[in-house]
């Protein structure tokens, strides 16, 4: 029986336990005022994963975007963490102990987007 901490906890767009998004780990501002381009920042409509997957701090969120070929998939994969200020933060750089959590997370994506063809109607 696998470790609770193990289980697959798959999430949907309309889930909403999941900690926000603040998007991807950022640098200091290079110049300009940052409080206006946060403002900006804030106003473009957030698009939403069309699913969501978590082992532990590792999280996988499936896009649907539209090409010229058609609708397609695609993975991003992130570690969810707390800054100093106990806010929820994500990055894209994983440590040792991080790497078997995204290989599964991994593979559960890619068992979700073959069970989900893009552009199959539901």
């Amino acid at each position: 029986m696998p470790h609770p901490a193990a289980k697959a906890h798959e999430r949907s767009h309309e889930d909403a336990a999941m900690p926000p998004k603040n998007g991807q780990e950022k640098a200091a501002p290079r110049g300009g005022d940052s409080a206006r381009s946060e403002e900006r920042r804030d106003e473009r409509p957030r698009n939403k994963p069309v699913h969501e997957l978590r082992l532990g701090r590792i999280r996988a969120a499936i896009w649907l975007n539209d090409t010229e070929s058609g609708p397609r998939y695609n993975v991003q994969i992130s570690r969810l963490y707390k800054d100093q200020k106990d806010k929820w933060k994500d990055s894209q750089s994983f440590g040792r102990e991080d790497l078997p959590l995204v290989a599964k997370v991994a593979d559960l994506a890619m068992v979700w987007i073959y069970e989900n063809p893009a552009g199959a109607e539901k």
